[in-house]
């Protein structure tokens, strides 16, 4: 069985893929740049990240102002063709929530496949030995830690062909990390080539095009978890 989730040609309801569009820019997308959403029995709008929910489906860029546009204009019960849909400002938490969650799971997964190494030598390592897909770091990870790694990667971008760093991300703070990954949780990390390490990579380009993060480079910014 594939380790990544697969995307159907149609959806449950019929949606066609080439049908995709954002109900707030009106713009065509793919499954990385647009979230699901679909009404609940008790008529509240669910984020369906699996695209595997049952009933009419609307899409929203993956992009939290755009959640919060869709909300403010109350765009779902257009979208869902349900005028008794709920959608409160909660929701946009609950996308960041649950993209948080579906990363977690992925680097767990990629852990158990070998794709997913934690511990600031190891991490340079397989930075140096041009064997990261990206690298993860604590959003309170020591500066000097993150340094060295960053120096990896730059001196890297000058051995590969097109030139470019490896992606870097910084999403939570370590106390953040062990409520989403437990004994796993760590303070730099960094996934490894393989279908679960690209699994990683994806789900991870997914919540910063979320979250609006421009975090390469990014220093102290506090971008855990919301509060719930």
């Amino acid at each position: 069985m594939l380790l990544e989730d697969k995307d159907p040609l149609e959806d449950i309801d019929g949606e066609a893929v080439n049908g995709r569009m954002c109900i707030v820019t009106r713009q065509s997308g793919t499954p990385e740049t647009l979230i699901r959403f679909v009404a609940g029995p008790d008529g509240r709008v669910v984020p369906d990240l699996k695209k595997q929910l049952p009933g009419r489906g609307c899409w929203v860029s993956a992009e939290r102002a755009i959640v919060e546009k869709a909300i403010a204009r109350k765009l779902f019960a257009r979208g869902l063709k349900r005028a008794d849909v709920t959608a409160g400002p909660e929701l946009a938490d609950e996308v960041d929530r649950l993209l948080s969650l579906q990363l977690a799971g992925m680097m767990n997964m990629a852990r158990k496949a070998a794709q997913f190494v934690s511990g600031a030598s190891k991490v340079e390592q397989a930075v140096r030995g041009l064997a990261a897909l990206a690298t993860f770091h604590a959003v309170d990870a020591a500066a000097d830690g993150v340094r060295k790694i960053d120096q990896a990667r730059k001196a890297m971008s000058f051995v590969v062909d097109d030139g470019q760093e490896i992606p870097s991300f910084r999403f939570f703070t370590e106390a953040e990390m062990e409520g989403l990954l437990g004994q796993n949780a760590f303070i730099h990390a960094c996934a490894l080539a393989g279908q679960a390490g690209e699994g990683v990579v994806k789900r991870a380009n997914m919540l910063e095009r979320y979250r609006g993060n421009v975090p390469a480079r990014a220093v102290g910014a506090e971008t855990g978890l919301p509060t719930q």
